[in-house]
């Protein structure tokens, strides 16, 4: 007996996401040996493109996004999306062992946050309706209310382009991730009528004559190509166990608002379903400020080291301390020399800086 249509589509949605949690990993390791050869993508470089590994993680992705393409295709969304949770799983634990980048305990609790909200939200989502033609979607895409979705989410990609991505985009990890998320719900309704218009295709209604079909391939071009540009950009400037939970949290709820609005699935659901979806929301957004504030607050160095910037602001305070001590008693020695001796050996060696009195220091020098 072969498999049923819904077993096709879990095998598929659980490949994508080990496919799609690996690409993060190793498009980020090729974005950082190609930051330490020339100019980073966080700052507008494009040497990422010579490095294979790059490439690699590249052609994870794609394989990943076809699986979870075709997925779609066999099994309901209901079914596909809450296994995109998986990619952060495998995201994270990948990125503890090959990028070294500790997720801290509050940063644990956030995904689990995140991942619990999603799956409230795609568990008690109402059922849409299949459109069984591309000429059903494009009416359906061309009604006000979705429009007017549209209309924003192009808004709000301008203004965070071009008003906020100079101004904070690179300690802001919602700029870029939301330039991605609103694009890609923009994305998935593209990429669901290319798939009606190829299953219809293959089933010998053919849809490729329709300009309809063609101008849905050109959208889900232009958005895609402009999430995996902004995306990289978050994972050069953030870290990876960080961006991959807001990105699949916000990805997810925006692709849910977009489909709702677009096939009318609201009208006619239960106050339970709504309260559990509203719920899942507030659910979504505690674990994401949870990580945004674990991603502020995370450590940049290992333990027992400093930073340079911290070891800057000490050095400052060495060089002001002994100002001050010269000024008190001139007939001592200088310790202007000892202190600022020691921060700049701290400094060099991000050993914790500790002042000297003038025998410790001539032994040391």
């Amino acid at each position: 007996m072969g498999l049923s249509e819904n077993s096709k589509g879990l095998i598929l949605a659980v490949a994508s996401s080990a496919f799609i949690g690996s690409s993060f990993i190793l498009k980020k390791k090729g974005l950082k040996r190609a930051g330490a050869s020339g100019t980073r993508a966080g700052v507008g470089g494009y040497t990422y493109l010579l490095e294979p590994l790059w490439w690699a993680g590249m052609v994870t992705m794609i394989v990943g996004e076809v699986a979870n393409f075709v997925a779609y295709v066999y099994a309901p969304a209901v079914l596909v999306t809450p296994l995109g949770a998986l990619s952060i799983i495998i995201s994270a634990v990948l990125a503890h062992f090959m990028l070294k980048e500790r997720l801290q305990k509050m940063g644990i609790l956030g995904c689990i946050t995140c991942i619990v909200g999603s799956v409230v939200i795609v568990i008690h989502a109402p059922q849409e309706h299949t459109p069984n033609s591309v000429q059903e979607i494009w009416a359906l895409a061309t009604q006000p209310d979705f429009l007017i979705y549209v209309a924003a989410t192009v808004s709000v990609v301008l203004a965070l382009v071009l008003h906020f991505e100079p101004r904070c985009g690179q300690t802001n990890i919602l700029v870029y991730l939301g330039i991605c998320s609103l694009m890609g719900s923009l994305t998935v309704v593209s990429i669901k009528a290319i798939g009606i218009a190829i299953k219809l295709t293959l089933d010998g209604i053919s849809q490729i004559a329709y300009p309809q079909t063609w101008f849905f391939l050109t959208v889900a071009a232009v958005c895609v190509v402009t999430q995996l540009n902004y995306l990289n950009k978050a994972l050069d400037t953030f870290n990876a166990a960080i961006v991959s939970p807001v990105y699949y949290v916000m990805f997810t709820t925006l692709t849910i608002i977009a489909s709702a609005i677009m096939f009318k699935d609201w009208s006619g659901q239960d106050v339970s379903g709504i309260a559990s979806e509203i719920c899942g929301f507030i659910t979504v957004l505690s674990g994401t400020i949870i990580l945004h504030a674990t991603r502020e607050h995370e450590q940049t160095t290992a333990p027992g080291r400093t930073s340079n910037h911290d070891t800057q602001f000490r050095l400052l305070c060495a060089m002001r301390v002994s100002l001050k001590m010269d000024l008190k008693n001139e007939d001592d020695p200088p310790l202007f020399e000892q202190h600022c001796y020691r921060a700049n050996k701290s400094w060099r060696s991000e050993e914790p800086l500790v002042f000297l009195d003038n025998a410790d220091f001539n032994s040391e020098r």
